[in-house]
């Protein structure tokens, strides 16, 4: 059975890119998952507004409720991650702050852009937020710099092989560790 994977897309922005980088990955073939995009802005999460910490799971909002969903069904994630400021987009530690359980004991790969640092300031910043709530996010990585260059005038992306590589070499990484994982994550309590 393949692992769903998650490809989250981190921006909240209009205009953002993200959502092209996502459906790249979300078309790379890969035989062992099965992709799922998933943007953040469908969910319209405000700044934390839960009443009770998540480690109780007691949400009362229906865009928390479909948010745990989401991220419960999932075995990996991709995070496509841009740079704001020397860091992770606010939207992207807003969503991994509004949950706890549903994180636990699964990997998350980081596919970064913008200037150019490639977005690798972000990458960076958002690892020790992932682990804090039990996610293990892999080495491997992709960082597009100067994005916008690499976008036609269309708007479209196109990526290189060498993109196309380190984005299937990400992928087999993800799988070992999801894989790997799975024992973990069937051990967790249902409530």
């Amino acid at each position: 059975m393949k692992h769903q994977l998650s490809i989250i897309i981190g921006s909240t922005r209009p205009g953002r890119a993200g959502p092209i980088f996502a459906e790249c990955l979300e078309a790379i073939e890969h035989g062992s998952f099965e992709p799922v995009l998933t943007d953040i802005a469908a969910f319209r999460l405000p700044l934390l507004d839960e009443p009770h910490h998540p480690r109780l799971g007691q949400y009362e909002n229906d865009h928390t409720k479909a948010w745990s969903k989401a991220i419960d069904a999932a075995d990996a994630f991709v995070f496509v991650a841009p740079e704001y400021n020397y860091f992770a987009a606010p939207a992207i530690v807003n969503a991994v702050d509004y949950l706890l359980k549903e994180w636990r004991y699964k990997p998350a790969a980081i596919f970064s852009y913008g200037g150019v640092s490639g977005g690798l300031r972000a990458a960076q910043a958002l690892k020790p937020l992932l682990t804090a709530v039990g996610v293990m996010p892999i080495p491997e990585g992709v960082a597009l710099p100067s994005y916008r260059a690499l976008l036609d005038k269309d708007g479209a992306y196109h990526p290189s092989e060498q993109v196309l590589g380190g984005a299937r070499t990400m992928l087999d990484e993800l799988f070992r560790w999801s894989e790997a994982l799975k024992a973990l994550r069937a051990g967790l309590p249902s409530g």
